[in-house]
């Protein structure tokens, strides 16, 4: 095996790995949240993240400080939206659901640089939206019959789903922003900036949420929060960063799209064996649409547009 070829399939399987870490996110996040508001969650997730790169990272981000933070701002404002509407739709959604719901993003990312760029979307961008957009009404539909599916098409798409959705859509503009500001920072800085701004919003709308009653402020310090705040914070937020910005310039586009489509199967494969989640045949069928309509429209897309 040639140098070229090695670095390669170890870019490949870094990125498979960080894939299967944000994979995990789901079932365990779920399962940690009858132990604590979920806003006080992201905020411990990301206080534990932001400590970290401080200790490793703190030069770097110093010697940036004399930027504009208003973008870096901005763009924590989009990434808190994003994992705060996640976490709350997971009090009402199946892990497994969330998963190929989140995944749908990849999808979305297009059509948003397609609007402030004004370039029309290839043919595998608009056969990937709309596999995906059947793939979520078979899973928004209970049941196993025809019968069945026809009487209920799109009815069990719930308050968790929307949520999850809305997800998808801010993190779409989030990666579209990310990459305008990439160029104009470096990337340390701009990490501790999202990180400090997830912090502080996470715990402020814990506050508000608990003010207006809408969610009450509690936690119980459990083996599955304690498993789920080392796991997200450690492994699915700073390791997967580090590991992602490392090894993904090592990968074609076309191939990291392929891994990072693969997110959702880790996240149904867990919850299948850890919570015992089942969504029905129906379900099972909108979750292989989305993930062809993933792998479409980041495959062919990357195909013809050169970046093989």
């Amino acid at each position: 095996m040639s140098n070229g070829t090695f670095r390669k399939f170890k870019g490949e399987f870094f990125l498979l790995i960080v894939t299967l870490f944000w994979g995990g996110t789901f079932t365990l996040v779920k399962d940690a949240l009858p132990d604590i508001s979920s806003m006080l969650f992201i905020a411990l997730r990301f206080s534990i993240a932001l400590l970290l790169v401080l200790i490793f990272k703190w030069k770097s981000i110093i010697k940036n400080f004399d930027k504009d933070i208003l973008p870096p701002f901005l763009l924590g404002v989009l990434l808190f939206i994003a994992f705060a509407t996640q976490t709350v739709g997971l009090k009402f959604t199946l892990a497994t659901k969330s998963g190929f719901i989140t995944g749908t993003s990849v999808v979305l990312i297009p059509i948003i640089q397609t609007a402030l760029e004004r370039r029309v979307p290839g043919k595998a961008s608009v056969l990937g939206i709309l596999l995906v957009f059947i793939g979520l009404l078979f899973l928004a539909t209970q049941g196993n019959t025809l019968t069945v599916f026809l009487n209920h098409l799109g009815r069990d798409f719930n308050i968790g789903d929307f949520l999850t959705l809305f997800c998808a859509v801010s993190y779409a503009f989030y990666v579209v922003y990310l990459d305008i500001l990439s160029k104009k920072y470096s990337f340390w800085y701009l990490l501790f900036m999202q990180f400090a701004v997830m912090t502080l919003l996470s715990y402020f709308a814990a506050l508000i949420f608990a003010g207006i009653k809408l969610e009450t402020f509690h936690i119980s310090f459990t083996n599955n929060l304690i498993l789920s705040l080392v796991y997200v914070s450690i492994f699915a937020t700073f390791i997967s960063t580090a590991l992602q910005t490392k090894y993904q310039k090592l990968v074609t586009p076309t191939k990291a799209g392929i891994i990072f489509s693969l997110e959702p199967v880790f996240a149904a494969v867990i919850a299948y064996f850890a919570l015992n989640e089942k969504i029905g045949n129906f379900g099972y069928v909108g979750s292989v649409l989305i993930f062809l309509g993933l792998i479409i429209s980041e495959t062919f897309e990357g195909i013809v547009n050169g970046k093989k």
